[in-house]
């Protein structure tokens, strides 16, 4: 590891995508011999696609770990390189949405969003799983309450005076809606399913 700062944050940015763009939904699929993820529903390697396999269990376990993938990068690179934990936030990110090993073809962030804010913005994590849990419990669509909760995000840095992380999060909120596009498209016809059926 280098001295450099730059060098440092470089490797920062590295740690993060190589952790984010981990496909744990692919993995523990073809481990359970459910086959590729990306040949089931809507072809997503994230959890609400993995449950479509019909087991809760992996759907759980993908879940948990695009979450934490997120939080260990931070962590490291807090641990190896202070005050870059930023950039491993952005690595790990992008490493998600766009992983080199599936051709740039990855989930869509919102659990992985949630654990690059648990070490960095605590009460904004809070935030941001009580607003995803609400919205999946009243409107029983998936994509509804990753939308809400990744726009929480830098709502919540904002009323907490962290005027540094706002651009960032804000940054965060308009990838996880890009990827969210098709789903946006589909809410607005009507046509988005619930939890438990096809698609999304």
């Amino acid at each position: 590891m280098g001295g450099n700062p730059q060098a440092q944050l470089i490797e920062a940015l590295l740690i993060g995508y190589l952790l984010g763009s981990i496909p744990f939904g692919l993995i523990l699929t073809r481990l359970a011999g459910k086959g590729d993820i990306r040949k089931v529903g809507s072809g997503n390697i994230g959890a609400t696609n993995v449950l479509r396999t019909g087991n809760r269990w992996l759907a759980a376990a993908t879940l948990i770990l695009d979450t934490l993938k997120a939080t260990a990068a931070v962590l490291i690179a807090r641990a190896l390189f202070p005050g870059s934990e930023t950039f491993a936030a952005a690595g790990a990110l992008i490493g998600h949405l766009y992983p080199v090993w599936l051709k740039f073809r990855g989930g869509k962030g919102v659990a992985t969003y949630l654990g690059l804010l648990i070490p960095l913005l605590w009460p904004a994590a809070v935030v941001y799983a009580v607003v995803w849990v609400a919205a999946l419990l009243l409107a029983r669509i998936s994509s509804v309450g990753g939308i809400l909760a990744a726009i929480s995000a830098p709502i919540a840095a904002a009323v907490l005076g962290q005027r540094a992380l706002f651009p960032m999060l804000l940054g965060f909120t308009l990838l996880v809606l890009w990827r969210h596009r098709e789903n946006i498209v589909r809410l607005k016809a009507g046509r988005e399913p619930r939890i438990g059926k096809t698609s999304g």
